[in-house]
């Protein structure tokens, strides 16, 4: 299914899902601003393409937003079902972030089509 790869191709991924899909805010463990396969800087010049914001309701980058409709957690990894609005259409499909132990997100989408890895900018 290559419904994630345009996801994270871009990755850089407005919609607000119900409070039942995914912890309030603070207590959301992904949450947070990323860049794709890149260390993030955070000085404001990171490229505008690699960069992510995960929050507790969507991921929100340059190639769309894809909002979480169902979350669950499993150790240190977190499997999700989203549903990403592209100016092609929606699309639907699952996917999985390992927390690593260096502050690094290891994404897969369900067919494992594409890896990534996300990395935190500073606050």
């Amino acid at each position: 299914m290559r419904v994630i790869h345009p996801l994270i191709c871009c990755i850089g991924l407005a919609l607000t899902a119900s409070a039942a899909a995914a912890p309030a805010g603070d207590d959301f463990p992904l949450s947070g601003n990323y860049t794709q396969n890149v260390p993030c800087k955070g000085d404001g010049s990171d490229p505008a393409e690699l960069q992510v914001k995960i929050s507790a309701q969507e991921i929100d980058s340059k190639v769309g937003v894809c909002t979480f409709l169902d979350t669950k957690r499993n150790g240190k990894s977190i499997n999700a079902h989203v549903e990403c609005k592209f100016p092609a259409g929606p699309l639907m499909g699952d996917v999985t972030f390992t927390i690593q132990a260096d502050n690094t997100i290891k994404f897969l989408d369900r067919d494992q089509n594409y890896r990534s890895v996300l990395y935190r900018c500073p606050q």
